[in-house]
């Protein structure tokens, strides 16, 4: 499962890779606080139930406890994270830090997702949660750009897929999709969790010509990604991992797509990958081993993320340098991983345009010439 094969050349450092103008499609709010914050926010609530109330300690704790291969296991620990985003100052902080770290690695367009329905115990209203959040974003790229570090924030609001209020949803994202928010998700637990219980918000939001992508193919297999795009008409696919269980390999070596992995390809459905969580999840073994090596090769939509920051104690450039080491990736690959993502934003044509043309190829075009 490698990469495409190249002449050997120098190993990219994380820190040259943290200077490359780089795009994010699949980032959890929830899954990406500071450790600092998640105890000064519990502080302030009285929530009790944290593990350490030190802040090394406490990143240590996610990191482990999201490490054992279980998807079930990994999404325990949002617990935690949740119950300290329950007020509008909580949530807009939140949301302002996320933006000011992406930016900080580099990121120049990023999409985070999150769930409303999960953020109303202290009696807050949908709407007033999407607001916090969005003033939160509005802060935090003000913040940056104030340091040089111009970023771009779109939201993805999420439904449960195990519970029953994805149309609501919905049509809050089309009611906010002129004030930040670029499209929808579901996520959770896929076993038991068909995204075809969601069909009515997948109608609605086709009606609308919304944008909508689904967690599929991670911890379940080939049926979910079926589901996902021939059911619901998914844009693109959360993870998306296990499309690889139908390429196969015959007595020569090559590999031959099936039906379905063909499919994806050919109508170059974006996988949204996400290689640390993956392995922390089991739906990869290694990051050796990861698909995406394959996929890359086989030039699949790849896109590279982070999925939970916090979780995986990871950051996008972090990612990249993962994959250099693995399958000797030079800035040519990463930079069409970066213009792969940039091409499936949920941004307007012109603007993904223009940051492919103005920041993203001259970027990476200085970091080669800096590089040589």
């Amino acid at each position: 499962m490698g990469g495409i094969l190249k002449p050997m050349s120098q190993t990219l450092t994380l820190e040259q890779i943290r200077r490359a103008p780089k795009v994010l499609l699949h980032d959890h709010l929830d899954g990406g606080l500071r450790p600092e914050t998640i105890i000064e926010l519990a502080d302030a609530i009285g929530y009790a139930g944290l593990p350490s109330s030190n802040a090394t300690e406490l990143g240590a704790w996610f990191t482990a406890a999201a490490d054992s291969g279980s998807l079930e296991r990994y999404l325990e620990t949002f617990g935690h994270t949740v119950a300290v985003m329950q007020t509008r100052d909580a949530l807009e902080r939140v949301a302002a830090e996320c933006a000011e770290d992406l930016a900080a690695d580099g990121v120049v367009y990023a999409e985070v997702r999150y769930a409303p329905e999960q953020h109303l115990e202290a009696g807050l209203e949908l709407e007033e949660v999407v607001e916090a959040v969005q003033a939160g974003f509005a802060l935090g790229c003000a913040r940056a750009a104030g340091r040089g570090e111009s970023i771009r924030v779109g939201t993805l609001l999420t439904a449960m897929r195990h519970a029953a209020r994805s149309s609501e949803i919905a049509e809050l994202a089309v009611r906010y999709r002129d004030a930040g928010v670029v499209g929808f998700d579901i996520a959770g637990a896929e076993a038991g969790h068909p995204p075809t219980r969601h069909l009515d918000a997948f109608e609605y939001l086709r009606r609308e010509n919304a944008h909508f992508t689904i967690h599929a193919g991670e911890a379940f297999g080939l049926p979910s990604i079926w589901e996902a795009l021939q059911w619901c008409g998914a844009d693109r696919l959360g993870h998306g991992v296990r499309i690889v269980d139908d390429i196969h390999h015959g007595g020569d070596g090559q590999p031959s797509l099936g039906r379905l992995a063909s499919y994806v390809r050919d109508k170059r459905v974006p996988l949204e990958m996400c290689p640390s969580s993956n392995v922390q999840t089991g739906a990869a073994e290694s990051i050796q081993s990861h698909p995406i090596g394959l996929l890359r090769q086989l030039r699949f939509r790849v896109t590279v993320n982070t999925d939970n920051r916090l979780q995986s104690g990871t950051t996008l450039s972090a990612e990249f340098a993962k994959l250099v080491e693995a399958f000797d990736y030079d800035w040519d690959d990463l930079e069409w991983f970066t213009v792969n993502a940039m091409k499936s934003a949920f941004v307007p044509f012109d603007e993904r345009l223009a940051l492919i043309n103005g920041r993203i190829k001259p970027g990476f075009a200085q970091l080669k010439w800096a590089t040589q």
